[in-house]
């Protein structure tokens, strides 16, 4: 899996998703990678791939987001491209395709377009919003004794918080099973 098949970005490699998700099909059968909707407007989405061992254990995440009004191309498939997106930083996040960064070539691309242009890379505060409401919920749902020790803090990061998601979701597996 070392010989990865990449693009030449500002001059370093990255893999395209097409090529992780390739390896991950051909090397890893019994895994599933799943994505699900974490918010969805008219003008953006916010996607959560998700990949599961064969026992169903969560082994690697992805959160992308995109804007409808960012490209030509999301004008009409924001959500389509929103989920590549995912599906590359969950594969990275797996380890398929890590050359410099868990970023795909795409993701790349943009970000470098918004940066050039004075766009905001930030995720908006109604995700955060979002997500911070997603983890409360999950919390609440465990036993008094999780809640006292994993409290939410506003300070959080986009990351921090997608990782205590998934940490919730996890606890929550355990106890149903």
């Amino acid at each position: 899996m070392t010989n990865l098949k990449t693009i030449n970005i500002k001059g370093k490699p990255y893999v395209e998703v097409v090529e992780r998700l390739r390896v991950f099909r051909e090397n890893f059968a019994d895994y599933c990678l799943t994505t699900e909707v974490v918010q969805l407007t008219p003008d953006f989405v916010v996607l959560n791939a998700i990949i599961t061992d064969p026992n169903g254990r969560i082994v690697a995440t992805g959160l992308a987001q995109e804007d409808r009004t960012s490209s030509m191309i999301n004008k009409t498939s924001y959500v389509e491209n929103c989920e590549s997106s995912a599906w590359g930083r969950a594969l990275g996040n797996f380890g398929i395709g890590l050359q410099t960064a868990i970023a795909t070539a795409d993701e790349m691309q943009m970000a470098l377009a918004k940066q050039q242009a004075g766009i905001n890379l930030q995720p908006t505060q109604q995700v955060m919003d979002n997500l911070f409401a997603e983890y409360n919920g999950l919390l609440a749902q465990l036993p008094d004794s999780f809640q006292k020790n994993l409290q939410s803090n506003p300070n959080w990061t986009l990351s921090k918080i997608q990782n205590g998601i998934i940490y919730l979701k996890q606890q929550l597996n355990n106890l149903n099973q």
